[in-house]
């Protein structure tokens, strides 16, 4: 005899395929630790339409403070000279480039700015806002040398490949027709001044980048789209996954119905020990037994002790009998209060009249009327 176990079988490991959806405990799990359905296209597709945009509005004011620093830098350098012959005075020239350094920090922000916001933007739209610091703590997985070989020929890096390779061939293509367009431009730039070559060559730069811009864009979508499916697909589950969640979050079914068969064993035993308070015992006579008590220092009207239904019943009549409570036969009522009436509960204002009928009869029989 050999002996085999048939999860060994079975598709995506223990446990069988992954068949059902993500539950929504699997998914929140998953973007505490940073796994989120995110196209890096998109933020740099994005990105990248801003910059061009904001270099074509600041492209006038760009050249102007490019001459101008270079101008002043350049009527400068006398004063960095010493006093003899070919030597440069260290201080004045660090003074210099500092200057220069902070003025090309300031010509460069409006960029930074730009791309700053336009990325976290573009993720917020992606995913919600949620700070964790789980993705960032080191995990032994990922220094591990054999996993690291795995994910380099893995179907990710596969597709990771061809998306490069798609990028880079589409925007080549796209510079290309640009240029190919723009060539009798460019061949003039040498003989153009120096203010109207900086204009021409920077509007050409700005109009292949804002093609190239677009173009990504659409890579961005298709991305998009797709990182959402393969999100959905990793994070599917097999059924036995998703029982095993169950019992975690929600508990064995077992153990609950353990403890739900306890709380009525509890409910049943107070609700027996009640039994000596009541006035009378309501019955059908076999199926149905409640009792009643009318205490206007408990409730102003009458208020259900007990009631069950069978054995139980039974075992109700014989708790009454052994304490010498009344116990009447009336098949309508006693449905209609063990259907109606849950334990501890005033009887509705309907079944007074029927309820105060068989009160009435039962101090008669007891001498108490």
């Amino acid at each position: 005899m050999i002996l085999y176990d048939l999860q060994f079988f079975a598709k995506e490991g223990p446990g069988g395929e992954k068949t059902e959806e993500a539950t929504s405990k699997k998914l929140e799990d998953a973007r505490k630790e940073g796994q989120v359905a995110k196209s890096k296209e998109v933020t740099n597709a994005v990105t990248l339409i801003g910059l061009f945009l904001t270099l074509r509005f600041a492209l006038s004011f760009i050249g102007e403070s490019m001459l101008s620093m270079f101008s002043a830098f350049y009527n400068r350098i006398p004063d960095a000279q010493g006093l003899v012959a070919g030597q440069i005075r260290e201080q004045t020239m660090i003074s210099m480039l500092r200057l220069m350094a902070i003025r090309i920090l300031i010509l460069m922000l409006p960029f930074l700015l730009t791309g700053l916001i336009l990325s976290f933007v573009s993720d917020l739209v992606q995913i919600p806002w949620k700070v964790t610091a789980k993705p960032l703590q080191p995990k032994p997985s990922k220094m591990n040398p054999i996993n690291g070989f795995k994910r380099l020929f893995s179907m990710q890096s596969v597709v990771e490949l061809l998306k490069s390779i798609l990028k880079i061939g589409l925007i080549l293509y796209i510079a290309y027709l640009t240029l190919r367009d723009q060539a009798n431009l460019i061949y003039l730039l040498f003989n153009m001044p120096l203010w109207e070559g900086i204009a021409a060559a920077g509007n050409i730069a700005i109009n292949l980048g804002l093609r190239i811009s677009f173009v990504y864009i659409l890579i961005a979508a298709i991305d998009f789209a797709y990182q959402k499916h393969k999100f959905r697909e990793d994070m599917k589950m097999t059924k036995q996954e998703v029982k095993d969640e169950y019992k975690d979050s929600e508990g064995d079914p077992q153990i609950k119905g353990q403890q739900r068969q306890r709380m009525r064993e509890a409910s049943r035993r107070r609700m027996m020990q009640d039994i000596p308070k009541a006035d009378v015992v309501i019955t059908n006579p076999t199926h149905y037994a409640v009792a009643v008590q009318y205490d206007t220092s408990v409730a102003p009207s009458p208020i259900v002790l007990a009631k069950g239904q069978d054995y139980l019943a039974a075992r109700i009549k014989e708790v009454a009998k052994e304490n010498r409570i009344e116990v009447v036969e009336n098949k309508p009522l006693a449905r209609m209060l063990y259907h109606n009436v849950e334990i501890g509960e005033q009887i509705p204002p309907e079944l007074y009249e029927a309820v105060a009928q068989v009160l009435a009869y039962v101090y008669h029989v007891q001498g108490k009327i």
